[in-house]
């Protein structure tokens, strides 16, 4: 006993200082693509062609790219010939509509924004969510279940996931919701108590994914029930994840305290 002891006191305090800090990010993270539109070439089309999901499309102002359908390559980074699309650090990408998560140029993200009235009040302090994998590849998963560990520690800000959706205030979904798992989905949601809240985690619960032309699955989350949190990624970033949970019950300001 006396040797778990001293080893548990060397160990320290190993919960992150989040959201006081942001934690340290590798530099190989892709965040929050920048979109410099005066760079672009007339007639240029390269970094259309060069997505994967079809996430990029030319509007009058320049490229116009969809975070819900972006899997965060460096494929349109790496496709433009003048350098107009880089991907920046910043980790705070999710929104409650879809509409915004289209990034224009010159356009700043509008990300989330609190519940409002009475589902802050029932919410904001105590939130249940039943995670439900809804075909994905585990991507995304594992990174929702990374915030239940010891350095994250989720539960230190009132949100647990919990077995059985009559506990829950709300469903996680992951995957783009496949054929097979649609009648799950739709009773675990009905299994769920009102008011209730649907969060879409990852470009696959968001429009489907890389799975987005397969006839097997049915565009992700918004497919089959309303959807109250986007947030995009593949798979998303622990730090972006917990940054959409605690905007939505109104634990983070823009500038990321945390508030009483």
């Amino acid at each position: 006993m006396m040797h778990i002891l001293l080893s548990r006191w060397r160990q320290g305090h190993r919960t992150l200082p989040y959201p006081k800090e942001i934690p340290a990010l590798s530099e190989r993270f892709q965040g929050l693509p920048n979109i410099q539109a005066e760079r672009c070439k007339a007639g240029c089309e390269a970094c259309v062609e060069a997505c994967p999901t079809e996430a990029i499309r030319l509007g009058a102002g320049g490229p116009e790219l969809d975070l819900g359908r972006c899997v965060f390559c460096p494929a349109c980074v790496e496709a433009c010939p003048e350098g107009a699309i880089a991907f920046t650090g910043d980790h705070r990408l999710a929104t409650r509509t879809r509409e915004d998560l289209i990034l224009a140029p010159g356009a700043d993200l509008r990300r989330a924004e609190a519940l409002g009235g009475e589902l802050k009040r029932l919410l904001g302090r105590s939130l249940k969510l039943r995670v439900v994998s809804a075909g994905g590849c585990n991507g995304c998963e594992v990174d929702v279940n990374v915030l239940g560990t010891l350095a994250w520690d989720l539960g230190r800000f009132g949100i647990q996931y919990v077995a059985s959706p009559r506990h829950a205030d709300g469903l996680l979904i992951t995957g783009p919701v496949t054929r097979n798992m649609e009648l799950a989905v739709r009773k675990t949601y009905d299994a769920v108590p009102g008011p209730k809240i649907v969060i879409a985690v990852g470009a696959c619960a968001i429009q489907g994914g890389p799975y987005y032309k397969r006839d097997e699955q049915l565009g992700g989350a918004s497919s089959v029930l309303p959807v109250d949190l986007f947030i995009p990624g593949c798979p998303p970033h622990p730090l972006t994840i917990l940054d959409g949970l605690l905007r939505l019950i109104g634990r983070l300001e823009d500038e990321g305290r945390r508030i009483s």
